[in-house]
């Protein structure tokens, strides 16, 4: 036996190191479309601003100054009590209804008790609004601070 038939030839040798950059070129741009996909989805997430959670104190400023009032509860909900010049459009409409919206005002989107108008204006701002606020304690918060409202407060 010759000592040639252990060893792998030139050729072999070339071609296993050419593999072998081929691999390590591939996982560097796999890691990298990783990092970069990375980075791209933590600065989508760091563009959205944080939602306003209002006292009702501050709602009442801003419903003095004429912001867009939209509230999310239902038809029931709005016709035993609802603020004047709001608008309704219940949550489970509100991703068929965007249209209705202005684009170009601040909006407060108010509730019963506020957890639906947050869901409301976490739907917003995903459909791309960026003025937003909600009323942190809802219509029940806003009734008990003595702010008016049409009907029998919930």
């Amino acid at each position: 036996m010759s000592h040639r038939s252990k060893r792998p030839s030139a050729v072999s040798r070339e071609r296993s190191k050419r593999l072998h950059r081929k691999k390590l070129t591939w996982l560097w741009v796999t890691l990298g479309a990783v990092l970069l996909a990375g980075v791209g989805i933590l600065l989508l997430h760091a563009q959205a601003a944080p939602l306003a959670a209002l006292t009702p104190a501050q709602t009442y400023k801003k419903y003095q100054a004429g912001a867009f009032f939209l509230d999310v509860r239902t038809q029931a909900e709005w016709d035993q009590y609802h603020l004047v010049n709001s608008t309704l459009i219940p949550l489970d409409e509100l991703a068929d209804r965007l249209g209705e919206l202005p684009r170009d005002q601040e909006i407060v989107v108010v509730c019963r008790s506020g957890h639906r108008a947050q869901s409301g204006a976490v739907l917003l701002q995903k459909a791309g609004f960026t003025r937003l606020a909600y009323l942190s304690g809802g219509l029940q918060a806003w009734a008990e601070a003595g702010y008016p409202g049409v009907g029998t407060a919930p």
